[in-house]
Protein backbone atom coordinates (compact mmCIF):
# COMPACT_ATOMS: atom_id res chain seq x y z
CA UNK A 1 0.00 0.00 0.00
CA UNK A 2 1.37 3.41 -0.93
CA UNK A 3 2.09 6.11 1.66
CA UNK A 4 -0.65 8.22 0.11
CA UNK A 5 -3.18 5.43 0.58
CA UNK A 6 -2.16 5.01 4.24
CA UNK A 7 -2.57 8.69 4.87
CA UNK A 8 -6.03 8.58 3.30
CA UNK A 9 -7.05 5.64 5.50
CA UNK A 10 -5.86 7.49 8.62
CA UNK A 11 -7.88 10.54 7.66
CA UNK A 12 -11.02 8.43 7.31
CA UNK A 13 -10.51 6.96 10.76
CA UNK A 14 -9.91 10.31 12.42
CA UNK A 15 -13.04 11.70 10.77
CA UNK A 16 -15.17 8.70 11.75
CA UNK A 17 -14.12 8.33 15.37
CA UNK A 18 -15.53 11.68 16.61
CA UNK A 19 -18.94 10.66 15.21
CA UNK A 20 -19.30 7.90 17.83
CA UNK A 21 -22.06 8.59 20.36
CA UNK A 22 -21.67 8.32 24.12
CA UNK A 23 -23.79 6.13 26.42
CA UNK A 24 -27.23 7.62 27.23
CA UNK A 25 -26.38 7.88 30.92
CA UNK A 26 -29.30 10.09 31.92
CA UNK A 27 -31.84 7.91 30.12
CA UNK A 28 -30.31 4.75 31.58
CA UNK A 29 -30.47 6.08 35.13
CA UNK A 30 -34.05 7.23 34.61
CA UNK A 31 -35.03 3.75 33.41
CA UNK A 32 -33.38 2.05 36.38
CA UNK A 33 -34.94 4.52 38.81
CA UNK A 34 -38.40 3.95 37.34
CA UNK A 35 -37.98 0.18 37.56
CA UNK A 36 -36.94 0.46 41.20
CA UNK A 37 -39.96 2.67 41.82
CA UNK A 38 -42.28 0.10 40.24
CA UNK A 39 -40.84 -2.62 42.46
CA UNK A 40 -41.25 -0.44 45.56
CA UNK A 41 -44.86 0.27 44.54
CA UNK A 42 -45.57 -3.47 44.74
CA UNK A 43 -45.77 -4.22 41.02
CA UNK A 44 -44.67 -7.80 41.71
CA UNK A 45 -47.95 -8.31 43.59
CA UNK A 46 -50.38 -5.89 41.98
CA UNK A 47 -49.11 -5.69 38.39
CA UNK A 48 -46.87 -8.72 37.75
CA UNK A 49 -47.39 -8.76 33.97
CA UNK A 50 -46.50 -5.09 33.61
CA UNK A 51 -43.45 -5.55 35.84
CA UNK A 52 -42.33 -8.52 33.75
CA UNK A 53 -42.57 -6.34 30.64
CA UNK A 54 -40.54 -3.59 32.31
CA UNK A 55 -37.87 -6.07 33.40
CA UNK A 56 -37.70 -7.49 29.87
CA UNK A 57 -37.23 -3.97 28.50
CA UNK A 58 -34.44 -3.34 31.02
CA UNK A 59 -32.79 -6.63 30.06
CA UNK A 60 -32.89 -5.63 26.38
CA UNK A 61 -31.27 -2.32 27.28
CA UNK A 62 -28.50 -3.99 29.27
CA UNK A 63 -27.84 -6.41 26.40
CA UNK A 64 -27.53 -3.55 23.92
CA UNK A 65 -25.17 -1.65 26.22
CA UNK A 66 -22.98 -4.74 26.54
CA UNK A 67 -22.96 -5.14 22.77
CA UNK A 68 -21.82 -1.56 22.30
CA UNK A 69 -19.23 -1.79 25.07
CA UNK A 70 -17.66 -4.72 23.21
CA UNK A 71 -17.87 -3.00 19.85
CA UNK A 72 -14.91 -1.07 18.47
CA UNK A 73 -17.09 1.40 16.58
CA UNK A 74 -19.78 2.35 19.09
CA UNK A 75 -23.23 3.76 18.45
CA UNK A 76 -25.66 4.23 21.34
CA UNK A 77 -28.65 5.38 19.34
CA UNK A 78 -30.42 2.03 19.81
CA UNK A 79 -29.51 1.99 23.50
CA UNK A 80 -31.05 5.44 23.92
CA UNK A 81 -34.28 4.23 22.32
CA UNK A 82 -34.32 1.14 24.54
CA UNK A 83 -33.69 3.23 27.65
CA UNK A 84 -36.67 5.43 26.85
CA UNK A 85 -38.80 2.34 26.19
CA UNK A 86 -37.62 0.74 29.46
CA UNK A 87 -38.55 3.83 31.44
CA UNK A 88 -41.97 3.98 29.78
CA UNK A 89 -42.58 0.31 30.62
CA UNK A 90 -41.45 0.80 34.22
CA UNK A 91 -43.64 3.89 34.64
CA UNK A 92 -46.59 1.86 33.36
CA UNK A 93 -45.81 -0.93 35.82
CA UNK A 94 -45.74 1.58 38.68
CA UNK A 95 -49.05 3.13 37.57
CA UNK A 96 -50.65 -0.30 37.17
CA UNK A 97 -49.36 -1.29 40.62
CA UNK A 98 -50.93 1.81 42.17
CA UNK A 99 -54.24 1.04 40.47
CA UNK A 100 -54.05 -2.63 41.44
CA UNK A 101 -53.30 -1.76 45.06
CA UNK A 102 -56.23 0.65 45.13
CA UNK A 103 -58.58 -2.00 43.74
CA UNK A 104 -57.27 -4.62 46.19
CA UNK A 105 -57.73 -2.28 49.14
CA UNK A 106 -61.23 -1.37 47.99
CA UNK A 107 -62.12 -5.06 47.63
CA UNK A 108 -60.67 -5.85 51.05
CA UNK A 109 -62.69 -3.00 52.57
CA UNK A 110 -65.84 -4.25 50.83
CA UNK A 111 -65.32 -7.78 52.14
CA UNK A 112 -64.63 -6.53 55.64
CA UNK A 113 -67.77 -4.41 55.56
CA UNK A 114 -69.79 -7.41 54.39
CA UNK A 115 -68.19 -9.61 57.06
CA UNK A 116 -68.95 -7.03 59.74
CA UNK A 117 -72.57 -6.87 58.61
CA UNK A 118 -72.67 -10.65 58.65
CA UNK A 119 -71.26 -10.81 62.17
CA UNK A 120 -73.79 -8.22 63.33
CA UNK A 121 -76.60 -10.26 61.83
CA UNK A 122 -75.40 -13.50 63.39
CA UNK A 123 -75.15 -11.72 66.73
CA UNK A 124 -78.95 -11.57 66.67
CA UNK A 125 -79.20 -15.37 66.45
CA UNK A 126 -81.64 -16.86 68.96
CA UNK A 127 -81.42 -20.20 70.64
CA UNK A 128 -83.77 -22.91 69.55
CA UNK A 129 -86.67 -23.36 71.94
CA UNK A 130 -90.03 -21.87 72.78
CA UNK A 131 -91.43 -20.14 69.71
CA UNK A 132 -88.26 -20.92 67.76
CA UNK A 133 -88.40 -24.44 66.40
CA UNK A 134 -85.26 -26.37 65.50
CA UNK A 135 -84.38 -26.04 61.82
CA UNK A 136 -84.95 -29.09 59.67
CA UNK A 137 -81.75 -30.59 58.26
CA UNK A 138 -81.89 -30.71 54.47
CA UNK A 139 -78.34 -31.81 53.75
CA UNK A 140 -76.34 -34.21 55.89
CA UNK A 141 -72.63 -34.90 55.54
CA UNK A 142 -71.21 -37.79 57.53
CA UNK A 143 -67.90 -37.19 59.31
CA UNK A 144 -64.76 -38.86 58.07
CA UNK A 145 -63.46 -41.10 60.83
CA UNK A 146 -59.79 -40.12 61.21
CA UNK A 147 -57.41 -43.01 60.63
CA UNK A 148 -55.38 -42.12 63.70
CA UNK A 149 -58.55 -42.28 65.84
CA UNK A 150 -59.46 -45.63 64.35
CA UNK A 151 -55.98 -46.97 65.03
CA UNK A 152 -56.22 -45.74 68.62
CA UNK A 153 -59.76 -47.17 68.86
CA UNK A 154 -61.10 -43.81 69.92
CA UNK A 155 -64.89 -43.45 69.90
CA UNK A 156 -67.34 -41.02 71.42
CA UNK A 157 -69.66 -38.09 70.89
CA UNK A 158 -68.48 -34.64 69.89
CA UNK A 159 -71.02 -32.00 70.88
CA UNK A 160 -71.03 -28.85 68.77
CA UNK A 161 -72.82 -25.55 69.13
CA UNK A 162 -73.74 -24.42 65.61
CA UNK A 163 -75.10 -21.12 64.38
CA UNK A 164 -77.37 -21.57 61.37
CA UNK A 165 -77.95 -18.40 59.37
CA UNK A 166 -81.20 -17.18 57.85
CA UNK A 167 -80.40 -19.08 54.65
CA UNK A 168 -79.99 -22.37 56.49
CA UNK A 169 -76.18 -22.54 56.18
CA UNK A 170 -73.94 -23.29 59.15
CA UNK A 171 -72.20 -19.96 59.62
CA UNK A 172 -70.29 -20.84 62.77
CA UNK A 173 -69.51 -23.95 64.79
CA UNK A 174 -67.57 -24.62 67.97
CA UNK A 175 -66.94 -27.69 70.08
CA UNK A 176 -68.58 -27.68 73.50
CA UNK A 177 -67.81 -31.31 74.38
CA UNK A 178 -64.53 -32.55 72.99
CA UNK A 179 -63.04 -35.86 71.94
CA UNK A 180 -59.62 -34.53 70.88
CA UNK A 181 -58.87 -36.91 68.00
CA UNK A 182 -62.39 -36.48 66.61
CA UNK A 183 -63.15 -32.76 67.02
CA UNK A 184 -61.89 -31.54 63.66
CA UNK A 185 -63.64 -34.28 61.71
CA UNK A 186 -66.89 -33.43 63.48
CA UNK A 187 -66.52 -29.70 62.75
CA UNK A 188 -65.67 -30.37 59.09
CA UNK A 189 -68.86 -32.38 58.71
CA UNK A 190 -71.20 -30.00 60.56
CA UNK A 191 -69.98 -26.98 58.60
CA UNK A 192 -71.31 -28.66 55.45
CA UNK A 193 -74.79 -29.32 56.81
CA UNK A 194 -77.69 -27.31 55.45
CA UNK A 195 -81.08 -26.65 56.99
CA UNK A 196 -84.48 -25.33 56.19
CA UNK A 197 -84.29 -21.88 57.85
CA UNK A 198 -86.01 -21.38 61.20
CA UNK A 199 -88.77 -18.80 61.35
CA UNK A 200 -89.44 -16.17 63.98
CA UNK A 201 -92.73 -14.37 63.49
CA UNK A 202 -92.77 -15.83 60.00
CA UNK A 203 -89.36 -14.40 59.09
CA UNK A 204 -86.22 -16.55 58.51
CA UNK A 205 -83.84 -15.92 61.36
CA UNK A 206 -80.41 -17.13 62.51
CA UNK A 207 -80.56 -19.71 65.28
CA UNK A 208 -78.17 -21.42 67.65
CA UNK A 209 -78.54 -25.12 68.24
CA UNK A 210 -76.55 -27.96 69.72
CA UNK A 211 -75.76 -31.01 67.61
CA UNK A 212 -74.02 -34.26 68.43
CA UNK A 213 -71.68 -36.09 66.08
CA UNK A 214 -71.26 -39.71 67.12
CA UNK A 215 -68.22 -41.81 66.27
CA UNK A 216 -68.44 -45.55 66.72
CA UNK A 217 -65.90 -48.12 65.74
CA UNK A 218 -66.74 -49.84 62.43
Amino acid sequence: MSLRANVGFFVILTLTAPACSSPPTAEMEAARSSLAGATTAGADKFAPDALEGAQAAQTALEAELKTQDESWLKSYDRARELAVAAKTAADKAAADAASGRERAEAEAARKEKAAAARRAKLATAVRVGGRVRPPIKMKDVAPVYPAVAQSARVTGDVVIEATVDEEGKVADARVVKSVPLLDQAALDAVRQWEYQPSLLNGVPTPVILTVTVRFTRP
